[in-house]
């Protein structure tokens, strides 16, 4: 069976579906930072207003940092509840990325002001002991609004937090790239080791 293709730009008809069937409130979750080799990893979950959309949302990795930051206002202004729930470095080494990013998306569910009654994740691997039922959506950022908005919310508010970190350890350039393993970044651990902030379970600092 051929895959359906993906829309040019996310759209709210899958919500809208869930809305018909009086499946609601659906909340988007998508999450942020679980390849980098530094700091925590970020999940978002939002329910839109389906009376309210915010425009131009797209998958967070098609837009620049300036359309990122125009729509993540756009979102939290027009969204009818936004919540983010993250996971630590340390929580990272102990239980394995995987795990960190399930437990990040369970405490953003959580933290909604509203309960959703259903939950539409990025990927294919749906996170166990959720608030409620719900679905993955391969490339969901690229095809279903709600999350969209969630990747959006979670790769601002991620890349915030590592410009802060960048003001605490200067040497290792987490502003240009919030801790992925670029060249800069690698030649920078070489030069003066890992800080507390970056995850000893992965390589370089892994031993095989």
């Amino acid at each position: 069976m051929a895959e359906k293709p993906i829309p040019d730009r996310p759209d709210f008809r899958l919500e809208r579906k869930l809305l018909r069937r009086d499946v609601w409130p659906v909340a988007g979750v998508d999450e942020a930072g679980r390849g980098p080799l530094a700091g925590p990893v970020a999940a978002a979950a939002v329910i839109l207003d389906p009376d309210n959309l915010p425009r131009g949302l797209n998958d967070s990795k098609q837009l620049t940092r300036e359309e990122r930051e125009k729509l993540y206002e756009s979102i939290m202004k027009r969204a009818l509840a936004v919540a983010l729930g993250f996971s630590s470095v340390k929580e990272i080494d102990a239980i394995n990325i995987r795990q960190a990013t399930f437990r990040a998306m369970r405490r953003a569910l959580g933290a909604l002001a509203a309960s959703p009654r259903y939950v539409l994740i990025d990927g294919n691997d749906l996170a166990p002991d959720l608030c409620c039922e719900g679905e993955t959506i391969v490339k969901g950022d690229a095809s279903i609004l709600s999350i969209a908005a969630a990747s959006i919310v979670a790769k601002v508010t991620r890349d915030r937090l590592m410009r802060r970190l960048c003001a605490v350890h200067p040497v290792y350039g987490f502003s240009q790239h919030v801790g992925y393993g670029t060249p800069a970044h690698l030649q920078a651990i070489e030069a003066h080791g890992p800080c507390p902030f970056h995850r000893m379970s992965f390589r370089p600092f892994r031993a095989d």
